[in-house]
């Protein structure tokens, strides 16, 4: 498998496009698209500056990790929606990590409720909790109940149908809006 269109929107809207080294809500040197050291070159300091073009390579080098790591663990392909959390929850606590987790324990137990459920946990320090919750909102909502019609691009295939059912509620509220909103911001 590997991060749909959406789920690289949603993850660099998650983490932000930052381009002047800043420390972290936990005090790690972060530059780019969420990139530290432990992800190699460059090193971010106090100081340093990169360009768009540069944070956009070194995070599309430093995804494919975690891509990887996701890819190679699940014990079953999984919806693209909930393989894009993973990749977004793995991105940000880190590959060890998560295979250690609660969140792949259980899905190789065939739970995957219980799998989406144990994202929640990740919920140190307080600021990470509505990243979880977005997390665990796209883990279990499939793309084409939480994106508007024009924006699912490659998530899921839209249906030509002239007798279209109206958008479900979570379309304008909830996990949907903010997807849109990040969508907004990234697209």
């Amino acid at each position: 498998m590997d991060l749909s269109a959406v789920g690289r929107a949603v993850l660099i809207a998650r983490e932000a496009r930052r381009l002047e080294a800043y420390r972290d809500s936990v005090g790690v040197w972060t530059i780019g698209v969420g990139h530290t050291a432990a992800a190699g070159p460059p090193v971010p300091r106090a100081g340093l500056r990169i360009g768009a073009e540069e944070a956009d390579a070194i995070f599309a080098r430093d995804v494919g990790a975690f891509i990887r790591t996701v890819a190679e663990a699940i014990p079953e392909p999984l919806p693209q929606h909930a393989f894009d959390a993973l990749v977004s929850l793995c991105f940000n606590i880190g590959p060890a990590a998560f295979r250690r987790s609660t969140v792949l324990r259980r899905l190789r137990a065939g739970d995957r409720a219980g799998a989406g459920e144990a994202i929640l946990m990740w919920n140190r320090p307080a600021a990470i909790i509505p990243r979880r919750q977005g997390e665990f909102d796209q883990f279990r909502t499939p793309y084409e109940t939480s994106l508007p019609r024009a924006r699912r691009g490659d998530a899921q295939p839209v249906s030509t149908s002239a007798a279209a059912p109206p958008s479900p509620p979570m379309a304008r509220s909830g996990w949907g809006a903010r997807l849109r909103d990040w969508l907004r911001a990234a697209l």
